[in-house]
């Protein structure tokens, strides 16, 4: 049992996401730290609130009566609180952390299409042929295949495109 529980703990996959869930942890608390010291403080700054994280709506008062200055003193009397100000800074957190992969997706797509552009043979036009049967074992290989993949057999070259 213990074999078979490494074999598949060493799968590929299973570690690509472990390493993925590792670096988006640490990208995530990297993210974290931006939104809350560098984005919203600025943000706040230019609304007129100083802190976002410390903008709620008590529904309920606590042991002891508010107002109270700041959630840490709501929450520690006992009141209970609606945190708007939490959510949005979660909500600028998701947009960072949405755009940044969506940057990331962008480049690597446009990476590989140039990499296609620049590596790839001519694609067919559309109505040529993309395969051809292989007249010694008749499985079907592509059009501009010289050697059968089932047989190894030496088939005819593809004609030159005019």
């Amino acid at each position: 049992m213990f074999a078979e529980f490494r074999k598949f703990i060493m799968r590929g996959n299973v570690m690509d996401l472990a390493v993925g869930f590792v670096l988006g942890a640490a990208f995530t608390t990297i993210v974290k730290s931006l939104v809350d010291d560098v984005i919203m403080p600025l943000v706040g700054l230019l609304l007129g609130k100083t802190d976002f994280s410390n903008l709620f709506l008590v529904l309920k008062e606590g042991g002891q009566v508010g107002p109270y200055a700041t959630l840490k003193l709501a929450k520690d009397a006992g009141a209970v609180t609606v945190n708007y100000g939490v959510f949005l800074n979660a909500i600028v957190a998701f947009i960072i952390v949405g755009f940044a992969m969506f940057m990331i997706v962008r480049s690597i797509n446009r990476m590989e299409a140039k990499f296609e552009a620049q590596f790839s043979k001519e694609k067919p036009k559309p109505g040529d042929p993309t395969e051809k049967k292989c007249p010694f074992c008749l499985s079907t290989v592509p059009f501009q295949a010289t050697r059968c993949p089932a047989c190894t057999s030496q088939i005819e070259t593809a004609p030159a495109k005019a």
